[in-house]
């Protein structure tokens, strides 16, 4: 496998930069560190510190073995390497990494669980759903059809979907299955344009905006303490968002940054980047700690994330359940109302 296609799980790329932080502040050296670890290593944690072995032994710094797994080490981290191996600061840096992570972490750990109880709720409804079509219909249909009863378009509907999954099990799972494969492939070869659709939806649009004001603003924070030049931390935290608007703000900033003018000049007047968060860089910039702005700018976004999606799922719980209910109570009111008109038919014949 070729090192640009890599991956890692964060949570052994947390483990490896905290190890890595706790050895060289214990006064090993890199090399003696990424030795240690490898003893122990396994997957493709073995092959990057392998990798990362070889460089070091070769005199390579450690940022040149890092930026050559993409997708494991952002171009963010390895620029905060760089910068901290140029200024001697490594073991203070890779602490500083190793908690930023840390915290990436946990905060997609927040995201994750508010959308756990919604993904919960759409797999029993549709468990339900499967029960009714391949076991219940099938039964029911079968009283009907000998007594040829006259049955309403919902029952009708219910008995011909429920025939359609018995009787064309396979081609109904070839169908289901392409479907799937075609949004994955569609994911992947079109992933710009797909993410695009998703980031736009109502409600999504916001939440995106303010998860990419807490990436933008904590690798900002985690550059500047870093002493790497604003104009080149912007640059680089280009790459952390996800919605356009919010890129093409950055990138405004940016061409104001080298212009010579203030970081606060190129984002106002910008509708993705709140005044609020205007106003904080301004004073950061004004007393010349735009650095402790950006990190307390983090911390406020990650609880306005935190905040909103708990709200949004206070409100989406009971929406998701009464629909749910709505449609379970739609399929079984289509199997039970011909059983009330029989009832009744029997009632007049008597």
């Amino acid at each position: 496998m070729k090192s640009e296609n890599i991956t890692l799980q964060n949570s052994e790329k947390l483990g490896l930069l905290s190890n890595l932080s706790t050895m060289v502040n214990a006064g090993l050296t890199l090399a003696e560190a990424v030795n240690s670890l490898l003893e122990d290593s396994v997957g493709n944690l073995k092959i990057v510190l392998t990798g990362i072995e070889a460089d070091i032994t070769q005199g390579k710094p450690l940022h040149t073995a890092l930026s050559k797994y993409p997708k494991v080490f952002d171009s963010v981290t390895v620029a905060i390497i760089k910068a901290s191996e140029e200024s001697g600061t490594i073991d203070v840096v890779l602490k500083d990494v190793k908690n930023t992570i840390k915290k990436d972490m946990e905060f997609g750990d927040k995201i994750r669980s508010a959308l756990t109880y919604p993904a919960v709720i759409l797999v029993v409804f549709f468990g339900v759903l499967l029960l009714l079509v391949t076991f219940v219909i099938p039964k029911i249909s079968e009283v009907f059809l000998r007594l040829r009863v006259d049955l309403p378009l919902p029952t009708r509907i219910l008995i011909g979907l429920s025939n359609l999954v018995l009787n064309y099990t396979v081609p109904t799972l070839l169908v289901v299955f392409g479907f799937i494969l075609l949004i994955i492939f569609l994911f992947k070869q079109k992933r710009a344009f797909v993410v695009n659709i998703l980031l736009n939806l109502p409600y999504v649009s916001s939440i995106a905006r303010q998860i990419d004001l807490t990436r933008f603003s904590r690798s900002m924070y985690l550059l500047l303490v870093s002493a790497i030049p604003l104009y080149s931390a912007l640059e680089l935290t280009q790459a952390v968002a996800m919605k356009r608007e919010i890129r093409e703000a950055i990138a405004k900033a940016r061409e104001y940054v080298g212009g010579g003018k203030r970081l606060t000049d190129g984002l106002r007047g910008q509708k993705s980047i709140p005044s609020l968060m205007i106003k904080i860089i301004e004073v950061g910039e004004r007393s010349g700690s735009l650095d402790k702005s950006m990190e307390d700018l983090s911390e406020y976004f990650d609880y306005q994330v935190t905040t909103t999606l708990q709200y949004l799922m206070t409100l989406l719980e009971p929406v998701i359940l009464v629909l749910v209910g709505v449609v379970v109570g739609g399929m079984m009111m289509a199997i039970i109302a011909p059983i009330y008109n029989l009832i009744g038919q029997v009632g007049e014949f008597h």
